[in-house]
């Protein structure tokens, strides 16, 4: 496979994304004044378009970069300014929903499998395993590009910050989603094939401006934590319930595939056979082995376990909601689309 390249800037979607996207595209010294502290663009944090889709951006020149935008952005004051603004709001929204009471240190893991037992409504990989269409599962496998055609990056800021038996876990997990450094074996690249198998296009960030702010808000939580030391304990309670619940809708997921005769289950099969035994360590050797280690990390390793839950919940609902209705749940229809009917889905969603 080719080396991922820098992709397009997304057409803006509010204030914020012009100003920032004009002053990128026109290389302008600084952004205009002010931009940081207008609280307006930072209306509904958790899946604002304007909001996510900057946020996203922002980010981005921390990964591949867009083509066009030069790379000293990356660290340009304005640019960070706006990004601290926007990640204090998310950050902030995310604790009144989703923080609550610390278990006990030495209970943490228990804490992680109880939120990973949590029975979380209508299951979205059950739609996919039981009725969904190809249309709609080209529409699944759309959302979760701009996450999976990264997977594991965004965990990977960690690394550097743990140490001991916390780190030696990660390291573990880490080098199974990177295809045991085997070219064409990364989780990333194995997405990128399922794509290619679903008539989909496979390049990095083709598809960004399809994307709903729910769905930008998934990956940029992942970043959220990852880009802050303080954070450390989240990004691992993140990472740590990823895996613990990853094995029933994989392995969903790739039946879904099958059933409508798709090939490019490596992705999914894969999943279900390194996080059978990914989970384990993720609960004992890593968020546990952190919070022995470091105990004020407890609390904020069950909030980041908490803030994949709310995140994905809000996602996969829309997702559902748009699907019973008939209508697509992208930003807009895939080009090469067809109607979505209602009975498959609603038929599955009535047993999931």
């Amino acid at each position: 496979m080719p080396a991922d390249r820098p992709p397009p800037l997304p057409p803006p979607r509010g204030p914020l994304t012009h100003a920032l996207f004009d002053a990128w595209s026109h290389d302008a010294p600084t952004l205009p004044g002010g931009l940081g502290d207008d609280r307006d663009p930072l209306v509904d944090p958790l899946a604002g378009e304007d909001f996510q889709l900057a946020l996203y951006c922002c980010y981005e020149l921390h990964y591949r970069g867009f083509a066009g935008v030069a790379e000293r952005w990356e660290r340009d004051p304005a640019v960070t300014a706006v990004t601290v603004a926007l990640e204090d709001a998310f950050e902030g929204a995310l604790r009144a929903t989703c923080d609550g009471p610390p278990a006990p240190t030495g209970n943490v893991a228990e804490a992680l499998w109880s939120l990973a037992g949590e029975d979380e409504g209508p299951s979205l990989s059950a739609v996919v395993a039981r009725g969904a269409t190809l249309e709609q599962v080209r529409e699944l496998a759309v959302h979760r590009s701009a996450y999976q055609r990264k997977e594991a990056d965004p965990h990977s800021w960690a690394l550097p910050r743990l140490s001991g038996r916390p780190k030696a876990a990660l390291v573990e997990i880490q080098a199974d989603e990177y295809g045991g450094g085997r070219p064409g074996a990364s989780h990333a690249e194995l997405f990128a094939d399922t794509l290619a198998a679903l008539g989909l296009d496979p390049t990095y960030g083709a598809y960004v401006d399809l994307l709903p702010g729910a769905t930008l808000a998934t990956t940029n939580l992942i970043t959220l934590f990852g880009r802050q030391r303080r954070l450390r304990g989240a990004l691992v309670g993140h990472l740590a319930l990823f895996e613990m619940t990853s094995v029933g809708p994989m392995a969903r997921y790739a039946d879904g595939l099958r059933r409508l005769g798709v090939g490019g289950t490596a992705f999914y099969d894969v999943h279900v056979a390194a996080d059978a035994h990914h989970q384990h360590v993720a609960a004992r050797d890593l968020a546990q082995a952190l919070a022995d280690d470091e105990p004020a990390c407890a609390g904020d390793i069950l909030f980041g376990a908490r803030a994949l839950t709310a995140v994905e919940r809000r996602f996969s609902s829309g997702v559902l909601a748009a699907w019973a209705e008939g209508r697509t749940s992208l930003r807009a229809p895939l080009a090469t689309g067809c109607a979505t009917p209602r009975a498959p889905v609603a038929a599955a969603l009535a047993s999931a």
